[in-house]
């Protein structure tokens, strides 16, 4: 299954449409390192990870990981661990990804820029819980929890998210 994605901030499944945000910079055909967008594009749904201490495991046929304190994401371009999950402390640029707002209680891994990372052409990007009132991204799709939830029940292992302009 495609999930389509489209440019007006509507996420679409199987008939079903719901709202989503987008990166700050809008959708973008040339994704690049902080450039605040979402890259165009079809990626597949690689795995879930969870706030254990927040969310129940998310029922779905992708692969589900509890997150841990110490989890990291890379997105120094000049670290071999660019685009790549990591444990923190960890001596290059990382984002945490137990956050304490709630946007990573649960987050889908996609398959952009990661077979293998090219230096500079984004990390990071995932699919999210939005942050409240809708306020963009720094270039994931993030949707309600509820709205993820619903989505990753319907989802296998193959299926993609579809960005477009």
């Amino acid at each position: 299954m495609d999930i389509q994605v489209s440019k007006d901030g509507m996420l679409h499944w199987n008939g079903v449409q719901v709202r989503c945000a987008l990166g700050r910079s809008g959708i973008v055909q040339e994704k690049r390192e902080g450039d605040g967008g979402t890259p165009v594009g079809c990626w597949a749904l690689r795995r879930v990870m969870y706030r254990p201490d927040r969310v129940a495991p998310p029922q779905t046929a992708l692969p589900v990981t509890a997150l841990q304190p110490h989890d990291g994401w890379c997105d120094d371009p000049a670290h071999p661990d660019y685009n790549r999950p990591t444990r923190l402390p960890h001596p290059a640029s990382c984002e945490s990804m137990w956050r304490e707002d709630q946007l990573y209680d649960v987050v889908v891994v996609l398959a952009h820029n990661d077979e293998p990372p090219v230096p500079g052409l984004g990390s990071a990007i995932f699919l999210h819980v939005a942050k409240p009132g809708w306020q963009p991204t720094e270039g994931c799709v993030a949707l309600a929890l509820p709205d993820l939830l619903a989505l990753l029940a319907v989802v296998d292992v193959g299926d993609r998210i579809c960005v477009s302009l």
